[in-house]
């Protein structure tokens, strides 16, 4: 039987990007500055990739444990920003090949791919 991974998710607005901007000491303006952002090709501010990809770290713990997940390895690729205003939800679904891979993503509330990769236990 395939097994999913318990999903996690997060609203990504102004102040959580402002948060994880001091958390990580990453104040690079594509995150923090609007007005800067908004003559960049995106037109406006975008979310750290790592924000999002802490989710797949989130829903494997969620599924199998902090020790379980201790020792993976993770292959991911970014293929979109995650806007403000975003919904990000970040899953997975056991490979059909291998028991301990996972097929990962993380999507926005319009089922668009942020992010997406494998997870290997």
């Amino acid at each position: 039987m395939v097994q999913n991974l318990i999903e996690a998710s997060l609203t990504v607005d102004q102040a959580a990007i402002q948060k994880y901007a001091e958390i990580t000491d990453d104040y690079n303006p594509i995150h923090t500055d609007p007005e800067f952002a908004r003559n960049t090709p995106f037109g406006d501010v975008i979310a750290h990739g790592t924000m999002s990809l802490s989710l797949i770290w989130q829903s494997a713990t969620r599924t199998f444990g902090k020790d379980a997940v201790s020792s993976a390895k993770l292959n991911i690729r970014f293929s979109a920003p995650v806007r403000n205003g975003d919904i990000v939800t970040a899953g997975g679904k056991q490979s059909k090949d291998q028991d301990n891979r996972f097929d990962v993503f993380v999507r926005t509330q319009t089922g668009d791919i942020v992010i997406k990769g494998w997870l290997e236990l």
